[in-house]
């Protein structure tokens, strides 16, 4: 490959957020490994994208499976350059007392462990490399402000993600290792289609909510790649500007 190439890893990238990344960075000329849990939903992505992304079947909550997505990368590549930590799920919309100990660690798992066994792995790869450095990008949401009724998993993982990024900020800069944090509100993926037909306010009512193209995100995305790494976007939030967030309505 061209010395000139840099190379993304994208995680969730078979659906949303990761599709509409992956697709933005393949046309700004990354090479893009697609990192999904279920292969079928990534071969459907790359199809809709166009491009030659690397596929990679791989769950971000098992540290073996992060191991082998990481291994795969190099192996194809040889280095590294951005690492876009976008995989992420949710619980369901319950009382927090009738969660179950199963869903809470499901959510944690994915959220923040994965976010983090994946930048552990991308330092590894970052701090050897020639040349040496590189980006790591993670999708807190504006959850990690701001919680929803009934999402106390989400919302407790994407508030420790601004720690994670934080700190990785801080203890990659002896290692030319950028990160930053994207916070998202209403992206119109398949996880945000219930606010086109209300969603639980915290008045307790229930209110539609507008929604933005996921590739506004992307393009926000590609702004933070593209940054010499002796510049970094800490924090950016991309919302639709009329959503309840700012002034909580």
């Amino acid at each position: 490959m061209s010395k000139n190439s840099k190379v993304a890893i994208v995680t969730g990238a078979g659906t949303g957020v990761g599709k509409a990344i992956s697709a933005a960075l393949l046309k700004q000329g990354y090479h893009v490994a697609m990192a999904g849990r279920r292969q079928e939903a990534l071969e459907k992505a790359a199809a809709e994208i166009g491009g030659t992304p690397l596929l990679i079947a791989a769950d971000v909550a098992d540290p073996a499976s992060v191991k082998a997505l990481f291994a795969k990368v190099k192996d194809t590549f040889g280095r590294l350059d951005l690492l876009v930590n976008n995989a992420g799920i949710g619980a369901p919309p319950v009382p927090l007392e009738d969660l179950t100990l199963e869903q809470w660690r499901s959510v944690v798992d994915t959220n923040l462990t994965g976010a983090f066994l994946c930048t552990q792995e991308a330092f590894r790869i970052m701090k050897a490399q020639d040349p040496r450095g590189g980006r790591i990008i993670n999708n807190g949401s504006v959850s990690a402000y701001a919680p929803r009724p009934f999402s106390a998993p989400y919302t407790a993982t994407k508030h420790a993600i601004l720690g994670l990024t934080k700190s990785t900020s801080l203890d990659g800069r002896a290692y030319d290792i950028a990160c930053g944090q994207i916070d998202i509100g209403n992206a119109a993926t398949d996880m945000t289609a219930r606010m086109s037909t209300g969603v639980l306010q915290p008045n307790g009512t229930v209110m539609a909510e507008p929604t933005i193209d996921p590739a506004h995100v992307a393009e926000a995305v590609v702004y933070m790649a593209g940054l010499p790494l002796e510049a970094n976007v800490l924090t950016m939030t991309v919302m639709a500007t009329k959503m309840p967030f700012v002034g909580r309505g």
